[in-house]
């Protein structure tokens, strides 16, 4: 059985899109701030693809 993440780190859209780590804080906080989340929260891969408009299938190669 195969086991999907999902939740995404900065150290994933450092992966994704080969910017600094200090962009992908960022990027993880515009989405807490749009969702409405606090700082502790989770983003999910989901929550990520909708924002950034990358398709999940995509992201699932960044994320193993």
């Amino acid at each position: 059985m195969i086991k999907k993440r999902c939740v995404i780190y900065a150290k994933d859209i450092q992966r994704i899109t080969g910017r600094s780590e200090r962009y992908s804080h960022l990027v993880l906080q515009k989405i807490r701030s749009l969702l409405d989340k606090n700082k502790g929260q989770f983003i999910t891969v989901s929550e990520f693809s909708a924002f950034t408009g990358i398709p999940e299938a995509d992201l699932e190669n960044y994320l193993r």
